[in-house]
């Protein structure tokens, strides 16, 4: 009787510890670096200047000649554009513009 109840006993701890296992691991390899990811490109939204370019999430290039505190108001081929923030992409404009974004904003 003891053993079994010691067996069960060590089972049950065994199956936290691996709850615990897997919840330390997928937190370092999938929510830390997301996070971080967001806070670089937060970053990045938050120190944009007039007579920067960028490109937007949906592939939209241009020039801005205008920034408010949740907007930004672009000149495109076509015309002006109001985008808000969120909108603009830090990969996608370093990619395109690398020579002009030397990584300033991985801080």
């Amino acid at each position: 009787m003891y053993n079994k109840l010691l067996f069960q006993q060590n089972s049950v701890l065994n199956t936290i510890c691996m709850f615990s296992l897997i919840s330390i691991i997928f937190y370092f390899f999938m929510i830390r670096p997301q996070i971080q990811r967001q806070k670089k490109e937060r970053n990045f939204q938050e120190n944009l200047e007039k007579g920067k370019y960028i490109v937007t999430n949906s592939g939209i290039h241009g020039k801005i000649i205008e920034i408010t505190k949740n907007f930004c108001i672009l000149e495109t081929v076509l015309g002006k554009i109001k985008l808000e923030k969120s909108t603009i992409s830090k990969e996608l404009t370093q990619l395109r513009y690398n020579n002009i974004y030397k990584k300033e904003y991985e801080k």
